[in-house]
């Protein structure tokens, strides 16, 4: 998977995409429904939002019955990910706001 910083930060640059990426990776694995519940954000918003990341290739999904999860993309450049990491570690008050 290549990405470009670029490319990384726009992906990272709106609010709810952020919290979103932050959130999943704290949890691992998150649903929309949870996501649309710790945001206070409505479902298609956030289905809208988590169809970009997956586009940009920071996330990957994965079907459950009617459920769809997602996680962050682990063929991320390690760069990316380290973004990401150092993100959430310096900004835990960000996500405990959701």
């Amino acid at each position: 998977m290549t990405i470009s910083p670029l490319q990384l930060y726009k992906c990272l640059s709106d609010a709810t995409r952020l919290s979103c990426v932050l959130l999943i990776h704290q949890e691992v694995e998150l649903c929309v429904c949870e996501l649309t519940q710790a945001l206070d954000v409505s479902q298609p918003k956030i289905s809208r939002h988590l169809a970009q990341l997956r586009e940009c290739g920071l996330l990957n999904d994965r079907r459950a019955g009617q459920w769809v999860f997602y996680s962050i993309n682990q063929d991320l450049p390690q760069w990316a990910i380290d973004v990401i990491v150092l993100t959430a570690q310096e900004n835990r008050a960000y996500t405990q706001e959701c």
